[in-house]
């Protein structure tokens, strides 16, 4: 669906403001059908990024878990294995 939104959750080094950004303007994108907004309806779009993105981090930073927190790089190599899969899976056969 969105492959920009991630997972921000229990990850060493934690997520950045850009990655909580990213993923909450992706979401306003989705969510609103708009790429980028008419002027008029600008303001909107940027004051929904904004309230998302806060309401994003609060989140993030108020979760607890037992779980051991996940390396970014391991997980960044796992997402290319699978979208290397993908596009493997979905070529035509020869």
């Amino acid at each position: 669906m969105c492959r920009n939104i991630r997972t921000l959750y229990n990850f060493e080094p934690p997520a950045t403001d850009a990655e909580i950004q990213a993923s909450a303007l992706q979401y306003v994108r989705k969510v609103s059908g708009f790429t980028r907004p008419s002027k008029v309806n600008q303001a909107a779009f940027d004051r929904a990024v904004v309230e998302i993105a806060r309401v994003t981090r609060e989140l993030v930073d108020s979760l607890e878990t037992r779980a051991p927190a996940r390396d970014r790089e391991i997980e960044s190599e796992r997402a290319r294995a699978r979208g290397v899969a993908r596009r493997q899976a979905s070529e035509p056969a020869a």
